[in-house]
């Protein structure tokens, strides 16, 4: 039998940015924090996901402010360049923290 814990157990839970807390948009913002900015092309690599994947959860990071995103052409080839906002960093270390507590709780 499962222990049902109530609201007042799990205060953290509340606080998790879930736009953060999808895997995929995870493994982007998570990159993104540890390197100034990053292509496209080497963020799908290190993530394994596919161009329309990456592309779909970008924009969903562009719109809430989170990410930048910067299109150019290098030796006439075109190249978008993806970066954390500041916006976007405090959201992650907001992230982080939420779930530090959310995981020293025991849950």
């Amino acid at each position: 039998m499962t222990e049902q814990l109530s609201d007042s157990e799990l205060p953290h839970v509340k606080e998790i940015d879930r736009l953060i807390h999808e895997p995929a948009r995870l493994l982007i913002m998570a990159h993104l924090y540890m390197l100034e900015a990053a292509d496209f092309l080497y963020l799908m690599n290190q993530t394994g996901l596919t161009f329309g994947n990456l592309s779909g959860h970008m924009t969903r990071l562009e719109e809430a402010g989170y990410i930048e995103v910067e299109k150019s052409f290098v030796d006439k080839r075109s190249n978008t360049r993806l970066s954390l906002t500041d916006a976007g960093r405090s959201a992650f270390e907001e992230y982080r923290k939420s779930m530090r507590g959310l995981l020293a709780g025991g849950v």
